[in-house]
């Protein structure tokens, strides 16, 4: 037998290695991609569909910030609603007080503004856990809300402020609920592309330890305190670009926008979605859009009185909910991940076989 040796300048010779693009490229890449598909579909459905598109969008947003908190970290909060409130508020009064700021400084403010109040409440609430931080949530939901009567001048009252945004260039022939459709996607993927590569780097890895055990992470060096705080900053910075959005999609903002039933749909959509899965965030969208939208119709042909259909869609999605998270409890992305492992395994079953 001969034993073949390489060369010196066989072993001198690089290896040649792939290159792969960093991660936030990728990201980037995908979220392109996702944009043209947004635009593909915005082009060939009315506007109607366009307007439910939209708010999957700023939904998903909101539902995603909630999935990192709730879903990596383990912090259940019942109070997201409440910093999609001061986002949309701090869109309309940037609108109707200072009409030169652009469209993209009036988001970033009204992200910054509910971060901000998610950095306070996070600190408020590091030390508490279980039902415990529930309530506290629970209540700045239905606090915040109540201080539109209490300063009826400066934030509407019930009725909320109205105001108009003319965000599309002069000279594009596009619809201006399609041209303000693709604004809210844009805003979302950005937001998402960050989002991302913080649930894949470091501080997500922080984020599961600290979910995991509390204890052990404390011991490995990580401060759970403060990566609870972060946690808060994080997913309140999306729910206030959420409401940022749902104040300039429909240009409004009032109070019965954003009540307690808000924050405990979008809790349920990140439970139906599927918990601490981005991809089930967006299921978890889609489902606060559609199942409501079916549950209006479905009332429609029943020919319902007024309290029954404005309860349905709340009926109809918790019975969903039921459903799904008994046949699949890891939700609807946990789902598709069972269906297609089970796949795999019959393949590799298959192959066995033809091969044995």
């Amino acid at each position: 037998m001969t034993v073949r040796t390489k060369t010196p300048e066989a072993r001198a010779a690089p290896v040649k290695q792939r290159r792969t693009l960093p991660p936030l490229a990728v990201h980037a890449l995908a979220a392109l991609g996702a944009f043209a598909v947004v635009v593909l579909l915005t082009l060939v459905t009315d506007e109607f569909t366009n307007l439910r598109i939209a708010t999957i969008g700023y939904y998903l947003v909101a539902v995603a910030g909630l999935t990192l908190l709730t879903g990596l970290t383990g912090q259940v909060s019942l109070g997201h609603g409440a910093f999609m409130f001061i986002g949309a508020y701090t869109v309309a009064l940037l609108v109707r007080r200072v009409p030169s700021f652009p469209l993209w400084a009036d988001l970033l403010l009204a992200s910054a503004a509910g971060g901000l109040a998610g950095l306070l409440a996070g600190a408020a609430a590091a030390r508490l856990r279980g039902p415990y931080l529930a309530g506290a949530t629970l209540a700045l939901a239905v606090g915040l809300p109540a201080l539109t009567r209490k300063f009826p001048d400066f934030l509407g009252g019930s009725n909320g402020l109205s105001f108009t945004v003319h965000s599309r260039p002069a000279g594009i022939g596009v619809p201006e609920l399609r041209w303000q459709t693709w604004i809210v996607w844009l805003s979302v993927l950005l937001a998402l592309v960050l989002v991302v590569n913080i649930v894949r780097g470091r501080l997500g890895r922080d984020f599961r330890a600290v979910r995991d055990d509390e204890v052990a992470a404390a011991l490995s060096g990580i401060a759970v305190g403060r990566t609870k705080i972060l946690a808060f900053l994080v997913s309140a910075v999306c729910g206030g670009l959420a409401g940022g959005l749902q104040a300039f999609l429909l240009g409004t903002a009032a109070p019965g926008s954003f009540t307690p039933a808000l924050s405990l749909s979008l809790l349920a959509a990140v439970v139906l979605g599927g918990l601490g899965s981005l991809w089930g965030a967006l299921w978890g969208a889609v489902a606060l859009v559609y199942f409501q939208a079916w549950s209006e119709d479905l009332a429609d042909v029943l020919h319902l009185n007024t309290d029954v259909a404005n309860n349905l869609p709340l009926a109809v999605y918790g019975v969903i909910l039921i459903v799904v998270v008994l046949a699949f409890p890891r939700g609807i992305q946990g789902g598709f991940q069972w269906l297609r492992s089970r796949q795999t395994a019959i393949r590799r079953a298959k192959e066995n076989d033809e091969n044995h």
